[in-house]
């Protein structure tokens, strides 16, 4: 049987090559052509599987937030719950940061997003948490973690000493910030969200709840 001129598509080829596209050359970078071309297809082909590039965007979204953990609320433990997703959330936008505006602004209709948002919220609530305030937590934890994987702190510093000599006496070491960025970013991450953590805890015992109480069920 002779092979067909047009390479196979399918969804989740497109959506692959799509991510690819977009971590290496940027958002405003991806169109249906733009995709097309590095199929090595026609634009047409790609209609037929997405009909617009939101719906694809929506798709590959959708994907990347169903790697998001929130399997920690099952225990019961809010902090616990609350810090495992959102160390999960952190590193599944630091893997795509190109693709982070997509994913910041919302779950829309998205199926993944909207399940881990229901998990979140219900975890909350069934640990003694407020319905409102389990919202607003649910919004704090996202801006977060959306703020820790759109850019790196660190990396936004010029290693050149002579930037920072004489003029930036308390700069002194930043030419050196780069050289560790990873652990830089990574510890300040964490050093935020302990804090946000300790700050609920007084919230949470503000209300009546002891410091680190669970109430599953509801309680």
């Amino acid at each position: 049987m002779a092979r067909p001129r047009t390479p196979m598509l399918s969804v989740r080829g497109i959506r692959t090559a799509a991510l690819r596209l977009i971590d290496r050359d940027g958002l405003e970078n991806l169109s249906m052509r733009r995709l097309a071309q590095e199929l090595d297809v026609q634009a047409a082909s790609l209609y037929s599987h997405y009909r617009t590039k939101e719906d694809l965007l929506a798709d590959i979204a959708n994907e990347i937030m169903a790697e998001v953990d929130v399997s920690g609320f099952e225990s019961g433990d809010w902090r616990h719950g609350l810090t495992v997703w959102a160390r999960s959330y952190r590193a599944a936008l630091a893997a795509h940061p190109n693709l982070v505006p997509v994913i910041a602004a919302g779950p829309g209709r998205r199926e993944a997003a909207l399940r881990r948002a229901d998990a979140v919220h219900g975890g909350l609530v069934a640990a003694g948490w407020p319905a409102r305030h389990a919202t607003m937590i649910g919004a704090s934890t996202k801006y977060l973690v959306v703020g820790a994987a759109i850019n790196s702190f660190a990396r936004g510093f010029d290693a050149d000493v002579q930037v920072y000599r004489d003029r930036y006496p308390n700069l002194s070491q930043a030419h050196r910030l780069s050289e560790h960025a990873a652990e830089i970013d990574n510890d300040s991450f964490e050093l935020a969200l302990s804090a946000f953590l300790d700050g609920l805890d007084r919230t949470f015992a503000a209300l009546g709840h002891e410091p680190g109480a669970q109430h599953a069920g509801g309680d």
